[in-house]
């Protein structure tokens, strides 16, 4: 659309090309500018389709636009033109629009009024179906085609308000002038998902938008015109056609994040990365609208100064900008950031907010510095692992973390490391301890230089103070110590056999408490073979039996007593010391034959097997060995004969070839080779027994049971008499339990048992006056004492059995005469409710004979006249229970 030109002060031309359907006015300003000094400068036009560049003839001047109505356009300084509002045709006539141009160095302004129009001349724009034209210089040959032409793509702006259908383009044929066509078109937003969205007048083919697009959703539309006649035939190729949406600035910036959260070291240089922020923009990321900027919209705290932090307006990056980071000051900073569309237009475009938390973390810039100068403590003598002193500091680092973890290390003062200061890892305290024994007697007093720094090294720059070294002062308290005997333990030697009464040596201690007059006392404290004695004022040690290198106390050859040793301090103090005995040995044991049992059959092969002998002594007091046989009895030499084999073993072999099975005991005399050799005469027990062709005996349980000792035997006489003890114990349990189980029996005598005698009641008494009856008992049952209480296990068949008692109603202490019947179904009741109680609490009715009874009525045993009418002889049947009744009723008259 070409809009007027209006000339005014200056050359101004403006060529406007004006879009309605896309609210969009895009300017294109050819400025001249005219000095006061009248310089004339060129002016350049540019095509409609590029923006026109301002050539200021090198004053260097900047020009500002600004327009009559902000409210409906806005001017940007590169003369665009944008419309902030839909228009139509009707309204666009009455929207004047005054531009005017600004020098903001000599404030020199022009001004030009632009009137909008329609398109003058032009009707809607039309889409033609391609015409097939046809090489006619041979007929009836082939036809060639003309290549598609190719349809420009229509732009449709989203989010338009306009009314609905809005027309876009018209579709024609060259071929509808002679016949009637039909048009139609086809994809997706026609007759596909989604649908209704295009539609097309099948007549005059003009396609129309049903509805405002969104280019969020879909970004273009790809369709298919076609062209039919009324037959259904197609005349025309299809023609595609593209709609591309056109964006709008319809969303806003969105944060990935909400919160961001960074860090940053404190006293970091200006220029130092903090993190990237970043923002996303649904809108077309090549036009303004997906284009966003950054900004740091506030600081909290503003310390020390408003602007540490800066954002690089394109990326997000935030970085530092001025020095001064502290910790311990701001621990933390929170920004606020903005990001916006439109490349940051403040006024046009669309905006968003998040919060970035930069924490300052902890670097070590401050050392460690103790609370005093010195430090005092104290501790007794001879104390390890005790604390003596608490050593404070102060560091501003942040806590528990290397910066603020204190490593205290000793200097000076203890040349012996007697001390160490470990760290409390809670307080950060240094705990002053005692690694190794203190002796008051050697330094009384202690003077510790002490440094305390950190885990990590103390950032570049930064020097300890004086402050970081401490003194501590630690005074020796004397304690009685324990005495100490040297040397500990005491060796001497001395041989075996010492007679009691006899002097070995003199065992005293030392009393480490120089600056103490004190004297000690000895005693024994331990003596396992009760072999010595102590003089409790010299330390003189005695012996009081004889000492033997082969008691069991010893133990190679070394014999150990301890001795106490007490001072006489408050609150004394004692200490042991060992004395060991190296014991020589002398020839005091006899040798032994080894083994002491052996087995031969009665017909050995071979007849002789080798024996040794035990010695308790060392050589040169046992072996060699001399071994030989007793004279006596005379069987021996007969029967036996022993040969030496070397210094230790000797061979026993039998001189006959048969000798009877049994067990016998050969003496044979052995001599060691000490310096007094000593004899003994030692029993070896052959056991002889009859074996089989492998040379196993078999008749070894008749062999031991022959040689069994007087332990074995007493043995198993102990085991038979516990045994007849167990049996007679079992014997009298049984009886006592059978005499139990009698005594709970039911004791019947057969003349008293109501159930086989007949009771007498002939004794009419002597009247009313003669029935001294107490009737309160009926009325109250429970008031009833018992007379005597049966032995325990002597009941009656007919009784009760005892079992717990259920709960039964208990009666009031006031007699009533009508009150027995209720008490008695109040217990009926109780007693069918009461699982435990047996069928003796059934009501039993006594009052109602019955019908048919053979017996017929009791009254007949009385009656003469009816008594021989019954028949009483199946009464014999009945057992010897009901024999008396039988002979009774059912014999003779007799």
């Amino acid at each position: 659309v070409l809009i007027q030109q209006v000339p005014f002060r200056g050359s101004l031309s403006i060529w406007m090309s004006v879009c309605l359907s896309e609210c969009l006015l895009t300017v294109f300003l050819s400025l001249s500018l005219v000095a006061s000094a009248s310089i004339s400068c060129s002016v350049s036009s540019l095509p409609l389709s590029l923006t026109v560049k301002f050539v200021n003839c090198g004053q260097g001047g900047l020009v500002q636009f600004e327009c009559s109505n902000p409210s409906d356009f806005r001017i940007e300084a590169d003369g665009v033109v944008y419309a902030l509002r839909p228009f139509t045709v009707s309204t666009l006539r009455a929207v004047p629009l005054v531009i005017v141009a600004r020098d903001e160095t000599n404030q020199q302004q022009w001004q030009t009024q632009v009137r909008l129009t329609p398109p003058i001349g032009q009707s809607q724009q039309e889409i033609w179906f391609p015409s097939r034209q046809t090489d006619s210089s041979s007929v009836g040959q082939l036809k060639r085609m003309k290549r598609d032409w190719v349809i420009p793509p229509i732009n449709v702006p989203e989010n338009s308000r306009g009314e609905f259908p809005q027309d876009l383009v018209r579709i024609r044929s060259d071929n509808d002038k002679n016949r009637s066509l039909r048009y139609s078109v086809t994809g997706p937003g026609a007759d596909q998902p989604p649908t209704g969205i295009f539609i097309i007048h099948p007549i005059s083919g003009e396609l129309s938008v049903m509805k405002p697009l969104d280019r969020e959703h879909i970004s273009n539309f790809h369709l298919r015109a076609h062209a039919v006649d009324l037959n259904g035939n197609q005349v025309e190729s299809p023609i595609d056609i593209v709609i591309n949406v056109i964006d709008m600035n319809d969303n806003r910036p969105e944060f990935i994040h909400q919160i961001w959260n960074g860090t940053i070291p404190e006293g970091s240089k200006p220029g130092t990365f903090v993190m990237t922020v970043t923002s996303v923009d649904k809108d077309d990321p090549k036009t303004a609208n997906g284009m966003l900027r950054y900004k740091i919209v506030s600081q909290n705290p503003e310390s020390p100064t408003s602007n540490m932090f800066t954002i690089n307006n394109k990326t997000g990056g935030i970085i530092t900008v001025a020095a001064g980071l502290d910790r311990e000051k701001v621990p933390q900073y929170t920004l606020i950031i903005q990001a916006t569309d439109m490349e940051g237009n403040p006024m046009y475009g669309l905006s968003n907010t998040a919060t970035a938390v930069i924490k300052v973390t902890d670097i070590n810039d401050n050392p460690p510095e103790f609370t005093a100068e010195t430090f005092f403590g104290e501790v007794p003598e001879n104390r390890v692992n005790v604390i003596v002193a608490n050593l404070t500091v102060t560091d501003k680092d942040q806590p528990n973390t290397p910066a603020w973890n204190t490593v205290y290390k000793i200097t000076g003062g203890d040349p012996t490391g007697r001390f160490s200061v470990p760290t409390d890892p809670t307080t950060n305290e240094g705990l002053v301890t005692v690694v190794k024994p203190i002796d008051y007697e050697i330094s009384r007093t202690y003077v510790l230089t002490v440094v305390a720094v950190n885990e990590v090294s103390l950032a570049r720059g930064i020097h300890s103070p004086r402050q970081s070294t401490a003194t501590v002062s630690i005074r020796v308290i004397d304690v009685n110590e324990s005495p100490n005997f040297e040397p500990n333990p005491k060796l001497i030697k001395l041989e075996e056999g010492m007679q009691p009464e006899s002097a070995l040596t003199t065992f005293t201690a030392q009393d480490p408490d120089r600056f103490m007059q004190q004297t000690i006392r000895y005693t024994r404290l331990s003596d396992p073979a009760n072999w010595l004695r102590i003089d409790p004022n010299t330390g003189h040690i005695t012996t009081i039996a004889v000492l033997d290198r082969e008691s069991p106390y010893v133990k190679d050859n070394m014999y150990s007593a301890t001795f106490l040793a007490s001072d006489s301090g408050i609150p004394p103090a004692s200490g042991t010391g060992t004395l060991q005995i190296f014991l020589l040995d002398i020839n005091d044991n006899a040798p032994h034959v080894y083994p002491q049992e052996t087995e031969m059959c009665e017909k050995p092969e071979p007849n002789g097997f080798n024996i040794t002998a035990l010695d308790g002594d060392l050589s040169p007091n046992a072996g060699p060995f001399a071994f030989e046989l007793a004279n006596r009895p005379s069987d021996i030499q007969r029967n036996w004969t022993i040969t030496r084999l070397s210094g230790d073993f000797a061979q026993l072999s039998l001189k006959i070839g048969f000798l009877e099975s049994g067990i016998y005991e050969i003496p044979i005399i052995i001599t060691d080779s000490g310096n007094l050799p000593m004899s003994n005469t030692s029993y070896l027990r052959v056991k002889v027994c009859q074996c089989d062709h492998n040379g196993d005996c078999t008749d070894q349980q008749h062999i031991v049971a022959a040689g069994l000792g007087t332990g074995a035997i007493i043995a198993i006489l102990l085991c038979i008499i516990i045994l007849l003890i167990l049996v007679l114990l079992f014997v009298v349990w049984m009886k006592r339990r059978d005499k139990e189980r009698q005594a709970k029996q039911l004791l019947i005598d057969p003349e008293d048992d109501v159930r086989d005698n007949i009771l007498k009641y002939d004794e009419e008494g002597g009247g009313e006056e003669d029935q001294d009856y107490d009737l309160s008992q009926l009325q109250q049952p429970d008031t009833i004492e018992p007379d005597a209480i049966k032995p325990v296990g002597i009941r009656r068949m007919d009784e009760r059995p005892l079992h717990p008692e259920p709960q039964y109603p208990i009666r009031s202490a006031a007699p009533h005469p009508g009150d027995i019947g209720d008490f008695i179904n109040e217990g009926l009741k109780a007693a069918d409710n009461d699982p435990t109680a047996p069928p003796y609490d059934s009501l039993l009715v006594f009052d109602y004979e019955g019908s048919g009874s053979t017996a017929g009525s009791l009254s007949s045993l009385n009656s003469s006249s009816s008594g021989g009418d019954q028949d009483y002889d199946y009464l014999n049947d009945w057992g010897p229970r009901f024999r008396k009744l039988a002979d009774m009723y059912g014999g003779s008259d007799d």
